[in-house]
C-alpha cells in the first residue's frame, strides 16, 4: 500500500508544504470561530515517546481531540520496544491497530527503519537528527506575520544540532537563505548542509549571520543527553547568546524565534525572548495547528486502510 511518511521536510515538495502551511492557519482561524473539523473520527494515533516532551505531546493530543479521533501515549515503559522488542516487529503490531504513529526518539536511523515497515503514516516528532514539525509550525508563524519567506535571509546561531539540519532542509523547500553560525566543533552535519547548495552557508560569527536577516533563530546549548557536556558547551558559546544588540543588527522588521524550552541569558537574553521582536508564543501555539494539517494531509495521502 503506498504510504506517505513525514520523516523530514524533504518528504514533501515545496508546493505540499506550502499548502499545508496555508491549510495550518485556515485551521487554526476554524478553530478560533468555535467550527468543528473532524477528519480523524474513529481514527487512532500511537504516540511513541523514546524522548519526553511537553509541547510535542499537548499538541498531537490536543489536535486528535480537536479532529475527533484519539491518541494513545506510549512511553518505553509501557511498550515492548522498552524490552527489546524489534523495531520491525513493533512497527508491523502497531501500524495494524493504529491509524497514523508518531515517533519521538533518538537515532534518526531507528524511525527510518520502523517507518520501512509500517503500514501506516509515521511522522518523526524529533530524532537527533531532525525536528521537522517544529519548522512546520516556524514557517507557518513567519508567514503569519511577515507573509512568504522566499528570497529572505534567516540567521541561525548556536549550535549545529537538529533544529539546525531541519533549517537547512526549510531552506532548500522554502527558497530561503540560511546564515549558520556555531563555535568551531558544533557545527551541522557536512552532508546535511552541503545538500543544500547555496541556501545554506556557515558564517564566521553571528555579526554576519544576522546581517539583513528576517528571522533570527536559536536553540538551547545543551540538548537533552547532553548534559554532561554543559560547562565545555556554555564556555564554547559563550558569545553566541542573542542579545538586544545582535537583533539590532538584523533586518529592523526582523523577529526571534525559539523552539522551547529556552534558558534566558545563555542562548538568549531576556529582553529578546521577552520582548516586541519576539513570536515565541505564537510559534509554540501553531505547533497544535501545523500538526493538525500535517495529520489531515498523511491521512488523506493514505486513502482507505
Amino acid at each position: 500500500m503506498n504510504c506517505r511518511h513525514f520523516l523530514t521536510l524533504l518528504d514533501l515538495s515545496s508546493e505540499e508544504l506550502t499548502a499545508l502551511i496555508n491549510r495550518a492557519t485556515e485551521l487554526k482561524t476554524l478553530h478560533a470561530q468555535g467550527e468543528s473539523c473532524t477528519p480523524m473520527q474513529n481514527k487512532v494515533l500511537a504516540m511513541i515517546f523514546e524522548k519526553s516532551s511537553t509541547r510535542t505531546r499537548v499538541s498531537f493530543e490536543t489536535a486528535m481531540v480537536h479532529f475527533g479521533g484519539h491518541a494513545i501515549f506510549l512511553s518505553p515503559r509501557d511498550t515492548q520496544l522498552g524490552r527489546g522488542e524489534p523495531l520491525e516487529d513493533s512497527a508491523r503490531v502497531l501500524s495494524r491497530m493504529a491509524d497514523m504513529i508518531m515517533v519521538r526518539t533518538f537515532e534518526h536511523e531507528k524511525i527510518v527503519r520502523f517507518a520501512e515497515y509500517s503500514s501506516v503514516p509515521v511522522i518523526n516528532a524529533l530524532t537527533d537528527s531532525y525536528h521537522p514539525c517544529q519548522l512546520l509550525a516556524d514557517m507557518q508563524t513567519y508567514f503569519e506575520h511577515r507573509g512568504n519567506i522566499q528570497g529572505r535571509t534567516v540567521a541561525w546561531i548556536g549550535d549545529g544540532n537538529n533544529m539546525c539540519h531541519s533549517y537547512i532542509n526549510a531552506a532548500i523547500r522554502f527558497g530561503f537563505k540560511l546564515n549558520i553560525a556555531c563555535p568551531q566543533g558544533y557545527e551541522p552535519d557536512h552532508a546535511i548542509l552541503q545538500a543544500a547548495g547555496d541556501a545554506a552557508e556557515l558564517c564566521s560569527d553571528p555579526e554576519t549571520a544576522v546581517k539583513d536577516a528576517m528571522l533570527v533563530t536559536t536553540d538551547v546549548w545543551t540538548s537533552m543527553g547532553q548534559e554532561q557536556e554543559q560547562r565545555k558547551r556554555e564556555q564554547a558559546f559563550k558569545h553566541y547568546m542573542v542579545t538586544p544588540a545582535l537583533m539590532q543588527q538584523a533586518n529592523a522588521e526582523a523577529v526571534f524565534m525559539h523552539c522551547l524550552p529556552a534558558h534566558r541569558g545563555e542562548e538568549v537574553a531576556a529582553e529578546v525572548i521577552d520582548g516586541p521582536q519576539s513570536l515565541v508564543w505564537d510559534q509554540a501555539e501553531n505547533r497544535l495547528h501545523a500538526q493538525k494539517a500535517l495529520i489531515e494531509f498523511l491521512a488523506r495521502h493514505h486513502g482507505k486502510r
